[in-house]
């Protein structure tokens, strides 16, 4: 008898401890919300979660990584507005001097507006964004453009950035850049025909010259013996005049203009320009140099000049606008991968979610059901447990 009644003691408590964790669990389930708060709980669902939780935070990741690339894009967009807009006064100002407007003393003035555009120029290629430098390409550092100076006026801007992209992975196998390599944006590369201005006669030579922007050609001697030079004099070439394709070649960065002496007809400085060869530099640079006029020109050559610098201008602006349209084309596609992103991830928080939040009516309902089953459980237990002396006789 002892026997029997043991066995019943052990099945009773054993299936009362059931339904009380499974109360247990219901209770956790219901002040939780979450119908899975271990592994142990539901393993499948939440290996399901476990992989939906990292794919969510990979997402994450990928969204703050569009939203940095967006914020620095925009602010470069900014930089080329403000660059585009210097431009567009300088040419107003420029156009102003071509037409005979401004005297010497005028000229001066505007040529001191034009060397604080160029100061403008400078700061705005080297913005930074964050602690990073927007057109160093690769390196973002450094500044990208180094300046030179002579008596406190900038005379060289020298690139000294990256060539290459820094690319950052903005979807899953989708890479993108935010950081523009400088040359690719300030400076043209379609070049053309050397162009000359100026009163010696030389022209352009039949071989392809490596100059680019604007270049000064200094001739001196005499007929039969001229010295050309394209480094201020630092280096020259001699030639008889009968060289129909001289190469000049300036003595510090090793650029070649090719010159035709059959036709020069006395010394002096000619103001050569290379057509899609301008950095937006070297262009206002020079502008600001004609303006100053310091090689003495007549009031027709520093206007024929200024005529010359117009090209230069429209030229750069085309290439900032070009700049600004594929900044503009390329917020434009991370704003529509960004948006693609978001999706992904509410979609993937809301799977998530769908998995683990708990219902808490059915919960109710359950928690419910076991409250009676456990009264229950219990008014039988004790029917069962109610052992007299009789039962042992």
């Amino acid at each position: 008898m002892s026997g029997a009644l043991s066995n019943i003691y052990n099945n009773i408590n054993f299936a009362l401890h059931l339904n009380t964790e499974a109360m247990i669990r219901l209770q956790e389930q219901a002040s939780t919300g979450s119908q899975v708060n271990r592994s142990s709980d539901d393993p499948s669902v939440a290996y399901r979660v476990l992989g939906l939780n990292s794919k969510a935070k990979s997402i994450e990741n990928y969204a703050d990584h569009l939203s940095d690339a967006i914020g620095v894009l925009e602010y470069s967009s900014t930089v080329i507005e403000q660059m585009l807009s210097s431009f567009r006064d300088t040419k107003v100002n420029l156009s102003q001097v071509s037409n005979g407007i401004y005297n010497e003393e005028a000229r001066k003035r505007a040529a001191e507006a034009v060397n604080n555009t160029l100061e403008e120029i400078v700061m705005l290629a080297n913005s930074e964004h964050a602690g990073q430098h927007l057109f160093g390409g690769g390196n973002t550092a450094s500044a990208p453009y180094l300046v030179q100076r002579t008596d406190g006026e900038i005379t060289s801007v020298t690139y000294q950035g990256s060539y290459q992209d820094r690319n950052i992975e903005v979807a899953p196998n989708v890479q993108s850049s935010a950081f523009y390599v400088g040359e690719d944006i300030f400076r043209s590369d379609e070049r053309a025909a050397p162009v000359f201005v100026g009163s010696t006669g030389a022209a352009g030579g039949t071989g392809t010259s490596s100059v680019h922007g604007y270049t000064w050609l200094t001739v001196t001697g005499a007929a039969g013996n001229y010295d050309l030079s394209i480094d201020g004099g630092l280096s020259t070439v001699n030639t008889d005049g009968t060289d129909a394709n001289l190469a000049v070649t300036h003595s510090t960065t090793g650029e070649i203009l090719y010159v035709d002496t059959t036709q020069i007809s006395g010394t002096g400085v000619d103001f050569v320009r290379a057509p899609g060869t301008y950095d937006i530099f070297s262009a206002i640079i020079s502008i600001r140099d004609i303006l100053n006029n310091e090689n003495n020109f007549s009031e027709t050559q520093v206007r024929e000049m200024m005529d010359s610098s117009l090209d230069s201008l429209d030229e750069m602006s085309e290439l900032l606008l070009r700049g600004a349209v594929s900044i503009g084309s390329r917020i434009g596609l991370l704003d529509d991968l960004n948006d693609s992103i978001q999706n992904v991830e509410f979609y993937t928080k809301d799977e998530t979610s769908r998995l683990v939040e708990a219902d808490i009516a059915q919960i109710a309902i359950d928690l419910s059901r076991r409250d009676v089953l456990y009264q229950m459980s219990l008014s039988i237990a004790a029917k069962a447990m109610s052992v007299s002396l009789l039962d042992f006789l």
